[in-house]
């Protein structure tokens, strides 16, 4: 309904960022969108004539029998009313669809790039953003249709492993990485960190442990086969936990062999030169600083290999849009990498391939400072997720569910992820993100728990009910059960939005305008003791809602729990 509508808009508009929203006083209809407005200020024009234009655009183009009216407010607002048959035809197509929001099968595919821990580091909560985002959208993607690639980049190649190397033959101790290997790593990282401080002379150690490890030198390269199977084997355990899935995790090194064929194309595109020894590329053009493609002692970046994965997932995969979830730190590196791309023919609208930055905040311990494991201060991410599960059980056990030990165990598992989940999913990706326990755990307000409550509760009606009768929409009428189904029908075109923008927390947010809507509903109105046609209605109206909550749920990663 809504989708439909933003489509018709659209004939007129184009690609234009503009809203068809439910409104908020019934007053002034059931929808209402500021198209008017967008329109205005691209033609240059009154808001008032636009809105007669968009008016007039969407009673030529609707379905027949889908506007009871069309409002033209000051100062180019449009309010629409929809017919009872359009909101019934609705509920209908609500009701009997298979998977209310799920598009058939696309021929495009989107590469995701998320999570990409570097190996011989715990992973910490600053991988939570990436890996939780990207696992969101790689989610709606394929619920919408496209052919979703979910690639883990791990960072298994650069100069940070020649200083692990130092490290090791330094002070390593082979039991202790076998007991524990991310933490063993994670300790001789800080340390040399910590030495590097009055012996500066380790940094070109690291430098050219690397350029060994580059040249095939066979003692560190069994180091760093053994490094990585560690380390992969650890990330498992915790990509186990959050549910979190891949199609390849295909690292860094993996383009090491394509780099001199990456930078031969650089050359001979023209855009790279010598500059003090090194390979830059100019990207001036840009107004963008030059990207080191080689350095002046032979040894390759992070960017040449970035080059050498886009033309590879190019070449492989042939995607419509390749996304990079990573943080808004690498900002600079990206538009590095997209400008460089481009200027080699890799990219481009000609070439039907697009990369995105999808870039997001920092996460803050709850005194508001970065987590840094450099300085031995980050937070592991399953020591996180254990903290999470941990009071997850302290407060539902003090709420008494009556649960059996079995039953409450995997609720307090799904409580205690979807709190960490939802925290970071439910704010705007480009904000910092602070961790704040009691909200996030609260059965009340914009949280996980709230919404896996909501979803019980309507399960808990629906089992007293025991069948579900067929869908009758006679009755249905100007009552609270039509906001419910109108409520309903923005779903898909939320979807869309979570798609056209990658920001997760439209959905979210969704979510819970529409738990806060059925909660109200089923306390306010009788579901279970209502009429025998009403009874229909609303039992059909709690099930589409409980449905929608948890497939909403499902697509942030987080799972919906029958019983609390």
């Amino acid at each position: 309904m809504i989708k439909i509508l933003t489509e018709i808009i659209k004939r007129q508009l184009g690609d234009s960022d503009f809203d068809v929203r439910i409104s908020e006083n019934p007053e002034r209809g059931h929808l209402s969108t500021n198209a008017a407005f967008v329109l205005a200020k691209e033609k240059k024009s009154s808001p008032m004539k636009i809105a007669e234009e968009v008016r007039s655009h969407l009673r030529k183009h609707a379905p027949t029998d889908f506007f009871e009216k069309i409002e033209i407010v000051e100062p180019g607002f449009v309010n629409i009313w929809l017919t009872d048959s359009a909101i019934k035809k609705e509920f209908r197509k609500i009701v009997t669809s298979k998977k209310w929001g799920k598009e058939g099968k696309k021929k495009e595919t989107i590469i995701v790039e998320y999570s990409a821990p570097n190996i011989a580091k715990p992973m910490h909560v600053g991988h939570l953003r990436s890996t939780i985002i990207g696992d969101a959208v790689a989610n709606t993607l394929e619920f919408l249709g496209y052919q979703a690639v979910r690639w883990n980049y791990i960072g298994d190649w650069g100069t940070q492993f020649g200083k692990l190397i130092v490290a090791y033959k330094l002070w390593g101790d082979k039991t202790k990485i076998k007991e524990d290997p991310l933490r063993a790593f994670g300790e001789l990282y800080v340390k040399f960190h910590e030495e590097v401080k009055t012996h500066p002379e380790l940094d070109k150690d690291g430098q050219e442990e690397f350029l060994k490890l580059e040249k095939g030198n066979k003692e560190n390269r069994k180091l760093w086969i053994w490094f990585k199977k560690a380390s992969l084997k650890e990330f498992a355990k915790v990509y186990d936990k959050l549910g979190v899935r891949f199609n390849t995790q295909i690292g860094e090194s993996f383009f090491e062999k394509e780099l001199d064929a990456t930078i031969d194309l650089m050359v001979k595109a023209g855009i790279a030169k010598e500059s003090e020894g090194a390979l830059i590329v100019d990207l001036d053009d840009f107004g963008l600083p030059p990207a080191m493609a080689r350095k002046s002692d032979g040894g390759t970046l992070y960017f040449t290999r970035d080059i050498a994965n886009i033309h590879y997932r190019i070449k492989e995969y042939k995607p419509s849009e390749i996304l990079y979830v990573v943080a808004n730190e690498q900002t600079l590196h990206f538009s590095q990498i997209f400008a460089t791309a481009q200027l080699l023919g890799f990219t481009g609208e000609e070439k039907g391939v697009k990369p995105i930055h999808v870039k997001f905040g920092l996460v803050l311990g709850e005194e508001g400072k970065k987590f840094s494991s450099r300085e031995g201060r980050g937070i592991g991410l399953d020591e996180m997720l254990g903290a999470s599960t941990d009071l997850a059980q302290k407060i539902l056990e003090a709420r008494k569910t009556g649960l059996k030990k079995k039953e409450l165990k995997e609720v307090v598992k799904a409580v205690g992820l979807g709190a960490v989940k939802y925290n970071d999913l439910s704010q705007n990706r480009m904000s910092d993100i602070v961790f704040n326990w009691e909200k996030m755990l609260s059965f009340e307000g914009n949280s996980a728990p709230y919404l896996q409550y909501t979803y019980a509760r309507l399960k808990s009606i629906l089992r007293k009910a025991k069948r579900i009768p067929k869908l009758d929409t006679s009755i249905l009428g100007e009552s609270p059960d039509t906001a419910i189904v109108i409520k309903l029908a923005e779903f898909p075109s939320v979807l869309t939005r979570v798609k056209e923008s990658y920001m997760p927390h439209y959905l979210a947010n969704y979510l819970y305008e529409l738990a806060k809507e059925i909660n109200s509903f089923y306390q306010n109105e009788p579901v279970l003791s209502a009429s025998s046609k009403l009874r229909g209605v609303r039992l059909n109206l709690v099930k589409a809602s409980a449905e929608t909550l948890k497939t909403g749920l499902t697509l942030l990663g987080i799972e919906a729990v029958e019983r609390m």
